[in-house]
């Protein structure tokens, strides 16, 4: 097949259309044929030849060209595509290195081998096309909804048709049982679009938290609009779910505008979740009284927050105590991931209990430590004075207040509190040293000699060793594993030494020993700021 005038334009509308039903860029299939005929002509001239075809856009007249560069003679490897300067002054006035000279050939007579390697060439290119094309597409529809047709089912994970590519519905993305037949439609959420050898990889999901989400936003006009804020969503796909929400137009109840008319909104999301129950919390900003909402139908008596650790108390009576769980710890479970808090519930005497047994501990500190009767250390708990640092070297005035203490009896029950202090701190100090802990580590500022004692018994025993601890090493934390929040218990967490506090003694630890440039610090920690 010779590419004749008789043909020329017929390349030019085969491109059109080819590029017109694979919804691609015409001057890509050109491009592709450009290609395949450039690689049928060196399969007749030669393949080390740099043989070259441009198509005429507006005419389609194919022009086959043949490239040789010029270089040293030391650099020649092809002597089809390269030439000395020696050798190009017979076909340029003064050559140069790095020029190419350009000739023009006949074109080919494609056989029935080169027509049908073009045509592969053309169909892959056509093929890469239409994959980043899909790709493209669908990557900016991450996190939304599409509609779509069963295709097949294959071990589980669904087939689905998605008009211009075939998208995954993996069975553990599918809602409890869920089962479908070919050509049943179907609703799904765009959980992730990689590009990969075999093309773009569509995976869907029903799920995922944000489909319920989603789902809302299509059937709520004021979510749609952004009137209301969908702040958290907290899903047992299939069983139950709670959803927070907020406004700052105080004329429209958040609540009520997702439940809609008789529940008509509500009830459409249900449907699409095969009956999935759902819970709508008003947010809060204050987060005990978030909680409180999140684990309605519950009634919660008190709410204690540790904001360091993350992590909530609630207090509920005990006829409660069963609801607020909920079936298998649902609802606590849902609470938990709604206002990301590690919640602990008990119920009121518990709490009255535990009350009791921290109060008796403290008064029996005192007693020990302070040399004072029962009485008088119920007294000091009963202030608020929970361990002898506060009462050792708190403002005399707040020891003043106290019924019965006058100023020689606080300055006398200081003396006593910061004698023992002192007392541990040299016990503790002599058997960090027994341990092993070097000087450079006891003399680096900001470790108490408990700290000190902490770390040897840990193995951590010189300042390069604390050097390379990180951060919740020292503080602990929490790790989210399968879906759970797990106690991290680090070797200074009883000493309160928060996260920031670990991270910046670690960091100057690095910054003496040279590992860090304090100038950098300075400046990361100013972008971290800004």
């Amino acid at each position: 097949m010779a590419i004749t005038s008789a043909n020329q334009l017929e390349l030019l509308q085969t491109a059109e259309a080819v590029a017109r039903e694979k919804m691609i860029d015409p001057s890509l299939v050109v491009e592709a044929m450009e290609e395949s005929l450039a690689r049928a002509a060196k399969s007749k001239y030669g393949s080390e030849m740099d043989i070259r075809v441009s198509i005429d856009r507006k005419t389609g007249r194919a022009t086959f060209t043949r490239v040789r560069t010029v270089v040293t003679e030391e650099e020649v490897e092809n002597y089809q595509a390269e030439m000395t300067v020696e050798q190009a002054k017979q076909y340029m006035e003064s050559p140069e290195v790095g020029q190419q000279y350009i000739e023009e050939i006949p074109p080919v007579d494609m056989g029935r081998i080169a027509a049908q390697s073009a045509k592969q060439v053309i169909l892959q290119k056509v093929r890469e096309a239409e994959r980043d094309r899909q790709y493209e597409e669908f990557q900016d529809r991450a996190g939304t909804i599409i509609n779509g047709v069963v295709k097949r089912e294959e071990y589980g994970n669904v087939v689905v048709d998605v008009g211009r590519g075939e998208a995954m519905l993996r069975r553990t993305e599918k809602i409890g049982r869920e089962s479908y037949r070919p050509n049943d439609r179907i609703r799904c959420y765009i959980k992730d679009v990689r590009r990969e050898t075999r093309g773009p990889q569509i995976f869907l999901s029903r799920t995922d938290p944000m489909f319920m989400a989603e789902l809302f936003k299509m059937e709520v006009p004021e979510i749609y609009e952004g009137i209301i804020e969908i702040k958290s969503v907290a899903r047992d796909p299939g069983s139950r779910a709670k959803i927070a929400v907020f406004t700052t137009d105080t004329t429209i109840d958040p609540v009520g505008a997702c439940v809609g008319m008789r529940g008509s909104r509500v009830q459409a999301v249900v449907n699409e979740l095969q009956g999935e129950k759902i819970d709508i919390i008003p947010w809060n900003e204050d987060q005990p009284t978030f909680l409180v909402n999140a684990l309605q139908p519950a009634e919660v008596s008190k709410v204690v927050l540790d904001e360091e650790a993350g992590k909530i108390e609630v207090v509920v009576p005990e006829e409660q105590l069963s609801l607020a769980i909920g079936r298998r710890g649902q609802n606590v479970r849902l609470a938990s991931q709604l206002t990301n808090l590690d919640i602990d519930i008990m119920t009121e005497v518990e709490e009255s209990a535990r009350r009791q047994k921290e109060f008796e501990e403290r008064t029996q500190l005192f007693i020990e430590t302070l040399d004072v009767d029962e009485f008088f250390a119920q007294l000091l708990v009963s202030e608020g004075f929970a361990n002898l640092e506060e009462v050792a070297y708190v403002e005399i005035d707040e020891l003043l207040v106290i019924d019965g203490v006058d100023e020689d009896t606080a300055q006398e029950l200081q003396t006593r509190a910061r004698e023992f202090l002192e007392e541990q701190a040299n016990k503790a100090l002599e058997h960090a040293k027994e341990l092993g802990v070097e000087d450079s580590l006891i003399n680096f500022e900001g470790l108490s000699p408990q700290m000190l004692e902490a770390l040897g018994e840990d193995g951590v025993k010189t300042l390069n060793e604390f050097a390379t601890c990180a951060d919740w090493e020292l503080a602990g934390g929490w790790t989210t594993v399968d879906g759970e929040r797990v106690k991290d218990d680090g070797i200074l967490e009883k000493f309160d030494v928060s996260l920031e506090e670990a991270q910046d003694l670690v960091m100057t630890a690095r910054v003496m020993l040279g590992w860090v440039n304090p100038d950098d610090l300075a400046s990361s920690n100013e972008e971290i700021e800004e």
